[in-house]
């Protein structure tokens, strides 16, 4: 059986063309299984409440799920991840995340820095982080200082602007591969 997946979009919530949206209609139909995060407010996002969509996402899988996030769900994996006292409590069994953003970058919206103090420790879950070469909100260096800060996997998947419905890439089929790869190497 796959394991179930918690879709974490990034600030606006993954439109229609996002590859996130695109992957959960092709879930949709193949049955697996797989729920989004649903915070108050994707346009204003709240640290807090961000947290709290995350858990109660959490509440509704019954087993370990692959967390798949996108530029600030990053950031929120990793605030989420920091604050939990024991981890096998919740676990996780992998999070694919995609799109780290820089809080200290120039881009990165004002309305989001209750997320900007980013914990740099190891994530108690296995982690693949993807990044693009010319993404507007991070630098490939601060994509990999976070990889190492966290433990985590790196992969450089070209150039792809912010890897978002800007970046054209339909339901970006590179990172469904990824994806799929990661999971098969999670057991």
């Amino acid at each position: 059986m796959q394991s179930p997946v918690i879709i974490l979009p990034g600030i606006g919530g993954s439109g229609p063309q996002h590859w996130q949206s695109q992957w959960e209609d092709q879930w949709q139909a193949s049955a697996r299984p797989f729920l989004r995060m649903m915070p108050t407010d994707w346009d204003q996002p709240d640290l807090e409440d961000w947290i709290m969509a995350l858990d109660a996402a959490l509440a509704q899988i019954p087993a370990p799920p692959v967390l798949v996030a996108h530029s600030l769900s990053c950031l929120l994996v990793a605030h989420w991840a920091a604050r939990q006292q024991n981890p096998a409590l919740r676990a996780i069994k992998g999070a694919f995340m995609v799109a780290v953003p820089n809080p200290a970058s120039s881009q990165f919206p004002a309305e989001a820095l209750g997320f900007a103090s980013v914990p740099q420790r190891e994530l108690p879950f296995p982690t693949l982080l993807v990044g693009s070469e010319n993404d507007p909100y991070a630098r490939p260096e601060y994509m990999m200082r976070c990889a190492r800060n966290w433990g985590a996997g790196m992969v450089m998947a070209g150039a792809l602007g912010h890897i978002n419905e800007a970046s054209n890439i339909d339901d970006w089929p590179q990172g469904q591969a990824l994806l799929t790869a990661f999971c098969t190497g999670l057991g």
